[in-house]
Formats: structure tokens, C-alpha cells, sequence
């Protein structure tokens, strides 16, 4: 499998995070359903933002999880500042194979 860490930056008052959240949790939430979603949440430091972890095949690209993530209701309300898309290996692995 093929893991990406995606950080999101928003502002930590934006009121359209705020509005859109439970569609966003939704989406997560059925990731996390299909065994996609390793992780989530947001940063707690008070500059906003957050770290999504996704697990895809091992053919997966980083154009395979934009497309995903492009389907995120915070992405497609246009609540996000902007998006970091890294292929990560997770040299010391908690998350089970």
C-alpha cells in the first residue's frame, strides 16, 4: 500500500470550516468505512489547518489521492486556503499492513 499524508491550511476562525465540518466528517468517515483513511484531525497549535493520512494501492500516485481528496466537501465548498500532498513512508508503522 502506498500511504499520503495531506495537510490542509485554514484559518482556526473560519466560519465556513465550521459550516461545512459535518459533510467533511462524513467523507472521512466513509473512508475510514473502506479502509482508506488511516488518520485525522486537526491541528491544535491555533493556526488552524489539519493532517489527513490515506492509505491507497501500491499503484497509487499522488494524482490518484488529489483525486480523491478532491471529492472532500472542504475542497469542493472552497473552505481550504490550500493543500500539501506528500507520499509518506511510515519507516516505524503503528497503522498495521
Amino acid at each position: 500500500m502506498t500511504t499520503f499524508a495531506i495537510e490542509y491550511r485554514y484559518a482556526p476562525d473560519s466560519e465556513l470550516i465550521t459550516e461545512i465540518r459535518p459533510q467533511h466528517r462524513e467523507f472521512l468517515g466513509a473512508l475510514k468505512e473502506e479502509g482508506t483513511l488511516i488518520g485525522s484531525g486537526p491541528y491544535l497549535d491555533g493556526d488552524g489547518g489539519a493532517l489527513i493520512v490515506i492509505r491507497l494501492a501500491d499503484s497509487a500516485t499522488v494524482d490518484d489521492a488529489i483525486a480523491l481528496m478532491d471529492q472532500d466537501p472542504f475542497h469542493t465548498a472552497g473552505a481550504l486556503d490550500g493543500r500539501v500532498f506528500h507520499t509518506w513512508n511510515p519507516v516505524l508503522n503503528i497503522f498495521g499492513d
